[in-house]
């Protein structure tokens, strides 16, 4: 990643990245020229907190609105949270008094689209609500629940203790002819921890078909992993943040190897930080451009986030990652679970820098005595008390990774940022 330096001239006490990076007064937006970037919005500690949305984000949605009530510059909305894309955007649409249509809500799941191969295999999906509507959105058309498994073989689930009276006192029937899962799709966490813990451990132990005990369960070949969002907590109404799916694959992850003495291994990672997501979000946000009437390839994205370690991580990754595939052949070496799969249904590629901009209404604290005279900004949330890493295994702990392109206190001073860089007045 480039160097992040302070600009005395910004009005935020934050970074910014050297001026060459983007190209000033290149696109006015005044209804006669297409503009050639793109606004990504994360939602939850950006836009709202839990179902309420902030007023700086509703002055902010207001600048990117035409006369008409519809935006001036593509956006999309990219939230690791796992709803049905329709009701979000419902209910930004409601929030903002704001045209949003389901292709513009990206959530943690969206970019398993891209993994066609599984899309036709038994599938045990692990969730909460809508979580069979959500795959089956998704292209997966095979698909069983955890209470799917819990019924054909009643004798897993012994942490149930209701589960245990009912095999009791009025005995069990199994059902052998439960056809094997081939993959497993996580795209949240769970109502019961322990129950879907110790069934996928079932499940892993057994390639997908636990009707016999493992011959040697330190070597047993493991069926693929889908693992979508990897927060390891969230900001919601509460006073500080909630424990996310991260939390529940890091139970995971440890049951698995203190059983197998083996690392859990990922086929592919979704959701925020990984490059995968803010690809589908690059090809969607060229989608609207296009649908807009733009002519312009999308240069540039702007990602708004309020979690260090998730967002701003996320969007300078891409962003190396789009500066290393343009200039060694995609030769970065990425682990084989943040792989980007070719898919002819992704739109070019021709984005050429992500800014991340960091917001200090949601998860991130920020802490304005703790800037150094060059711009050295804190941006973990545990950074006085240790550098206390919260993201996912299969993502290195890279401390330069969480520091933003700019720094502002919300998402409306943010839209006049960039507003000054593009040149566009307002």
């Amino acid at each position: 990643m480039r160097t992040i330096t302070h600009q005395g001239s910004e009005e935020s006490d934050g970074y910014s990245t050297d001026n060459s990076d983007v190209s000033m007064g290149s696109d006015l937006l005044d209804g006669s020229s297409d503009v050639n970037f793109g606004i990504l919005f994360d939602v939850d500690g950006v836009l709202a907190r839990g179902s309420t949305p902030l007023d700086p984000a509703k002055k902010a949605i207001e600048k990117l609105k035409d006369s008409e009530g519809n935006l001036k510059v593509p956006v999309a909305f990219v939230t690791n949270a796992c709803n049905r894309s329709h009701d979000k955007a419902r209910q930004i649409s409601s929030w903002f008094d704001l045209p949003v249509s389901p292709e513009q809500v990206i959530h943690a799941p969206t970019p398993a689209k891209l993994l066609r191969q599984f899309h036709g295999k038994h599938t045990l999906v692990i969730g909460q609500e809508y979580r069979l509507e959500i795959a089956e959105d998704l292209g997966f058309s095979n698909c069983c629940t955890i209470e799917d498994v819990k019924e054909a073989y009643p004798l897993l689930d012994m942490v149930d203790h209701a589960n245990r009276v009912q095999v009791a006192k009025h005995g069990y029937t199994e059902n052998p002819n439960f056809p094997k899962i081939d993959v497993v799709l996580l795209i949240g966490e769970p109502c019961r921890w322990e129950s879907d813990l110790q069934l996928l451990i079932d499940l892993l132990l057994t390639e997908g078909k636990p009707t016999a005990a493992p011959k040697d369960p330190h070597n047993v070949p493991q069926i693929p992993i889908i693992a979508c969002n990897m927060d390891l907590v969230f900001m919601a109404e509460a006073c500080m943040p909630r424990f996310g799916h991260g939390a529940f694959l890091l139970c995971l992850e440890a049951l698995y190897k203190k059983i197998t003495g083996n690392e859990l291994q990922y086929k592919n990672l979704v959701g925020k930080p990984c490059e995968i997501t803010y690809r589908f979000a690059e090809h969607t946000v060229a989608k609207i451009a296009k649908q807009m009437g733009n002519t312009k390839p999308i240069k540039r994205l702007y990602f708004f986030g309020d979690n260090p370690s998730v967002d701003i991580v996320g969007a300078n990754l891409y962003d190396r990652y789009i500066k290393q595939k343009d200039t060694n052949g995609n030769a970065f070496d990425l682990p084989v679970s943040r792989l980007i799969p070719e898919n002819e249904d992704l739109h070019e590629q021709t984005v050429e820098s992500c800014h991340s901009m960091l917001v200090g209404t949601g998860v991130y604290k920020h802490k304005p005595e703790s800037d150094s005279i060059n711009g050295g900004s804190e941006t973990s949330t545990d950074s006085s008390k240790g550098d206390v890493y919260h993201g996912h295994r299969d993502i290195a702990h890279e401390p330069e990774l969480s520091k933003p392109h700019q720094y502002v206190h919300d998402v409306h001073e943010g839209i006049e940022y960039i507003f000054r860089k593009e040149g566009i007045a307002h």
